[in-house]
């Protein structure tokens, strides 16, 4: 494979192994539909969607069946033609039952679309552009799932001049971004174009790792003329793909504490979310299916599948094969991902992949915490110069006021950084995670 030289990094961070090596030539194929597709209308950070159908009604491929609950929050769509069964509550990741919409292919259920209203990249405003895609229902699809038209609609005292585009794809295992830039790269030129007409920006660089390098040359060939596009590559370093490292890394800026992209000229737009932006938008259509990762010791079959949004787990690991010493499941990478606590959780637009664990890895994981030796490891990691020792002390005597405000804990994006390098296995990022919701939760209810 060619080599590319990359010098554009950040300060800090650690290298863990990839693992995508077993995934990363495999190309995107097409999955079954599962008997029943669990839609949760609570998958995306903000208000929840509002249900459009009712039980016993027959949808089309394609169809909206919810609508936007407020201006943080996005429409969805049928991932098949079926009938809605039933309309009720469902298990979620995080543990909680959410409102979800049930819905039952039809038998043999084609992969076909309805046309509907295209969005003009020509002749649309940004408003007309940003509310198409809160209309196709898209979301950060690098696992935030943070609605994009909120990102890109950008405050009237800001101002942007650099759009990034992120094909870094740090988290090891993972490789559908590496694929989405081989596969679909129409997309992605015209998904920038919407972006930078909605946001104003001047400039698009794509960041891509230099362990990608037939991404980065073949991009870089296929730029249309007249685009203001550049591609880069940046050092292989965990967490490159974070925006903030990305944007320090490309721009040399700093986002300020407490503080947006925007406070600094630039918006960040994963570059699976700027593919579907590019393919839904001129077809007017909304996203019912994304790219994952279906990788780990425990599979038989990994590779990169384009999934139906609602397929229960269960169904897309039967479909790939568990092994008899499979015992770990996790939504995302080792390093920011969930483990599973139940096999019935839907996909959902922000899944990235599917890690699966036998049993020797995960007894690997099973590590006895030991007191903090003061070693400063975690420090020298943490890629924003916060005190990740300090802070789990804090939290082991429940000070999270002082972690809040004397160490500014919020600024913790939870990149795990800090874990992967702790001599006492101290799970630091587990002790931020909680205090954070302790925190927010005091304030919801003060």
């Amino acid at each position: 494979m060619t080599t590319v030289v990359a010098k554009k990094t950040f300060d800090h961070g650690v290298h863990p192994p990839t693992f995508k090596d077993g995934t990363v030539k495999r190309e995107i194929r097409q999955f079954p539909f599962a008997k029943v597709l669990i839609i949760a209308l609570s998958q995306h950070l903000g208000a929840p969607a509002k249900a459009i159908v009712r039980e016993g009604q027959e949808v089309q491929r394609g169809e909206k069946i919810a609508e936007s609950g407020g201006f943080v929050s996005v429409t969805m769509h049928a991932p098949v033609s079926g009938i809605i069964k039933k309309i009720g509550w469902a298990p979620s990741l995080n543990g909680k039952m959410v409102n979800s919409i049930f819905l039952e292919p039809f038998p043999a259920s084609g992969q076909t679309i309805e046309p509907s209203t295209p969005c003009d990249v020509d002749t649309a405003s940004a408003d007309e552009i940003i509310a198409a895609i809160q209309e196709a229902g898209i979301v950060g699809l690098g696992g935030a799932a943070f609605p994009t038209h909120v990102k890109l609609k950008i405050p009237e005292d800001k101002s942007i001049d650099t759009l990034i585009i992120n094909g870094v794809e740090c988290e090891p295992y993972l490789t559908t971004d590496h694929r989405v830039m081989l596969e679909q790269q129409d997309d992605i030129f015209m998904g920038i174009r919407y972006i930078l007409k909605a946001t104003g920006a001047q400039r698009a660089i794509i960041g891509i790792e230099a362990n990608k390098p037939d991404a980065i040359i073949s991009l870089r060939e296929k730029i249309p003329a007249g685009l203001p596009i550049t591609v880069e590559a940046v050092k292989v370093k965990y967490p490159q793909g974070a925006e903030k490292m990305l944007i320090t890394a490309l721009l040399g800026r700093e986002v300020p504490s407490g503080g947006l992209p925007a406070d600094c000229g630039s918006v960040v737009v994963n570059v699976a979310t700027t593919a579907e932006i590019g393919r839904l938008l001129p077809m007017g259509r909304g996203i019912i299916e994304r790219s994952i990762t279906i990788t780990g010791p425990g599979v038989e079959k990994i590779g990169n599948y384009l999934i139906p949004i609602g397929t229960p787990l269960r169904y897309a690991l039967e479909q790939a094969g568990l092994k008899k010493n499979a015992t770990r499941v996790i939504l995302g990478g080792p390093m920011m991902g969930f483990t599973v606590s139940s096999l019935d959780v839907p996909i959902t637009k922000g899944t990235s992949g599917l890690l699966v664990l036998t049993d020797h890895e995960s007894q690997l994981t099973i590590r006895k915490e030991y007191a903090c030796i003061g070693c400063g490891y975690c420090l020298d990691a943490c890629p924003i110069f916060l005190n990740p020792s300090r802070m789990g002390r804090l939290a082991k005597f429940e000070q999270y006021d002082a972690m809040e405000k004397e160490y500014n804990l919020m600024d913790c994006f939870e990149c795990g950084s800090c874990s992967y390098v702790c001599p006492s296995n101290i799970p630091l990022v587990h002790y931020f995670r909680v205090s954070k919701g302790i925190i927010r939760d005091k304030k919801a209810s003060a």
